[in-house]
């Protein structure tokens, strides 16, 4: 470009900032304007733009609207030949058409059922949710049908905590939504809360009803129950609290502890502490601490020998003895790896239930999955006092449990045993005294008073004779999963097909059976973006606002329940960062290997 001498009258160092601004601008004056983006033919913008709004409604206020009106994303769709796009029309017009669409695909699929579930998660609040108790909470209700598919059918917020008897007052206006004032379309209710008041009223005024405590809740109440009864728990995170406040309080520990860090780990950083003085305590905030601290071991136990931690110590601060004390004692180590260890045991189980989604069948041999696992647990370190872990577990069991878990591993043909004689029977000889007479007592009631002795027969005729051998072979095969490598079900329906299709001379246990056996067994919801409660929280007050997030979030999570996609977008985030910071260690350990050689 040439030089403009009288541009430059003013000059200073200051002025060459907007300067450059104003010749660019003189520049693009002078040249050809740019070739717009190639050319597109109204049916593939329309379809670009289609999905478009797709990935920003299904994004769930992880996109913002506003974002769409960003002069770096209009230049991109000036750049492939797209027109702007209006935040207006995103978030008005064309929201309104999506969910009419998703909700009338949905009331389709819900009339074609014989029966369905509620499925009702968010009254829970999450122990490592940052918000308050003024912050909005969403309670997704989902419809789970026979066929193995869920549907999304309304998202309620709700603020502060929430009286069960207006829990019990949603759940029934759903049910009735659908089906009307009669219900027993209504096989059932999961809950991730109320189960002593709401869910058992509901269940005991229409007596076709299952209603259910959420397992994954059950399972992750464990480590709540555990800190609080389990002296161990109390000591290990005391001692814990100890450690870290010091460490990380000590500007010399301090610092001494972070080049230790760097040196045997690549990082450096504080030790997390659970935040003092709190009512309720945080349990995922425990938990990052006594991780923090056994991952940080190496670089603690370097401490102590630093000559800066011998100088702390002359100068005889108990703080610093005590510290020094439980960080050189074996058994600290191992009592907190005791800890940590079982926590890490229910949460890997919990989240194997959040994934699986397991059915109520399922319920009894998870409880005595986690009653072997925390036997072997005892048995590694040493636990003496046995006694108070299982009755932790046992008073946990007692408050999950439904007489439906019992009846349904009774009567799912996936849980028939071969017997000596080569038939396949229901598995009796592994329910209690107490559960054979929940089994009895729940067909019982799940017929009419006409048909409750018939149904019993054909349940004495089920327990003898059981099911065809090639039948339930059939139901329990198995092929390996591709992608995951576990071994699943060949089949997930045939549970409730062979009741269907088979085994109809049993007329009134049937009916119970394909009820019972599809109901599930935990209320896992659809993952909301916090920004969007965000925005719910300043807008809670302005219907019209409320009425789109509400369509903006069953758009949402019918097109994730559609592809079966129960993640959230900030997980999957975390695992890819967390796997991209392991390809870095595995290319750090061969550089400094092949650097050796």
């Amino acid at each position: 470009m040439p030089h403009h001498p009288h541009l430059m009258l003013s000059g200073g160092k200051d002025d060459l900032g907007p300067l450059a601004m104003l010749e660019d601008s003189v520049k693009k004056l002078k040249s050809p304007k740019t070739s717009p983006g190639p050319a597109l033919s109204k049916t593939q913008i329309d379809s670009a733009v289609e999905h478009l709004a797709d990935w920003v409604y299904e994004s769930c206020g992880a996109v913002s609207f506003s974002s769409l009106e960003h002069p770096k994303f209009r230049a991109f769709l000036h750049q492939v030949g797209l027109p702007a796009v209006s935040r207006r029309d995103f978030a008005g017009g064309r929201l309104d058409i999506k969910y009419e669409e998703a909700r009338a695909e949905s009331e389709a699929r819900i009339r074609e059922a014989m029966f369905f579930q509620i499925a009702s998660d968010g009254w829970k609040r999450k122990s490592n949710c940052n918000a308050s108790s003024v912050d909005p909470n969403l309670v997704n209700l989902t419809v789970n049908l026979p066929n193995g598919t869920s549907l999304y059918r309304r998202a309620v917020f709700v603020t502060g905590s929430s009286p069960s008897s207006y829990a019990e007052d949603v759940l029934w206006e759903t049910v009735r939504g659908i089906c009307g004032n009669v219900g027993q379309q209504c096989a059932g209710i999961v809950a991730d809360r109320f189960k002593t008041k709401a869910l058992r009223s509901l269940e005991n005024q229409h007596h076709w009803m299952v209603n259910l405590s959420c397992q994954l809740q059950g399972f992750t109440s464990l480590i709540k129950h555990f800190a609080r009864e389990l002296p161990l728990f109390k000591l290990v995170a005391e001692n814990c609290v100890k450690v870290a406040t010091f460490v990380n309080s000590q500007q010399q520990i301090r610092t001494t502890f972070h080049k230790y860090q760097l040196q045997e780990y690549g990082y450096s950083g504080l030790l997390r502490v659970p935040l003092p003085g709190s009512k309720h305590i945080d349990f995922a905030s425990v938990f990052s601490m006594l991780d923090d601290i056994l991952c940080s071991s190496r670089a603690l136990q370097l401490v102590l020998l630093d000559e800066c931690y011998k100088l702390v110590l002359s100068m005889e601060e108990p703080e610093a003895r005590e510290v020094a004390e439980l960080i050189g004692d074996v058994g600290f180590w191992n009592e907190l790896e005791a800890v940590h260890s079982l926590i890490k045991l229910i949460k890997d189980m919990a989240g194997e239930i959040e994934a699986e989604r397991p059915l109520v069948g399922q319920c009894l041999p998870l409880w005595e999955e986690l009653r072997a696992k925390v036997k072997q647990w005892c048995d590694k370190f040493s636990i003496s006092e046995v006694e108070p872990v299982e009755k932790v577990i046992e008073n946990r069991f007692r408050k999950n449990y439904h007489p439906a878990w019992a009846a349904a591993y009774i009567l799912d043909p996936l849980y028939l045993l071969r017997d000596s004689s080569g038939k396949y029977l229901p598995p009796f000889k592994y329910l209690t005294p107490e559960q054979e007479k929940d089994v009895d007592k729940l067909i019982t009631r799940l017929v009419s008073r006409e048909e409750a002795h018939i149904a019993l027969m054909e349940l004495m005729k089920w327990r003898t004779e059981g099911l065809d051998p090639v039948y339930a072979r059939a139901v329990q095969m198995k092929d390996r999963d591709p992608v995951s490598g576990k071994m699943r079900l060949a089949n997930p329906q045939s549970s409730r097909l062979v009741w269907e299709t088979y085994l109809t001379e049993f007329k009134s246990l049937g009916k119970v059976a394909v009820r019972l056996i599809f109901l599930h067994a935990t209320a896992c919801g659809f993952k909301c973006n916090w920004s969007l409660l965000r925005w719910i929280c300043s807008s809670s007050h302005n219907g019209g606002a409320m009425e789109k997030a509400e369509k903006l979030v069953f758009v949402a999570a019918h097109s994730k329940l559609e592809r079966r996609d129960f993640s959230a977008d900030e997980d999957k985030d975390a695992e890819l960062f967390a796997m991209g910071s392991a390809e870095d260690d595995v290319l750090n350990d061969v550089l400094v290997d092949t650097s050796s050689v």
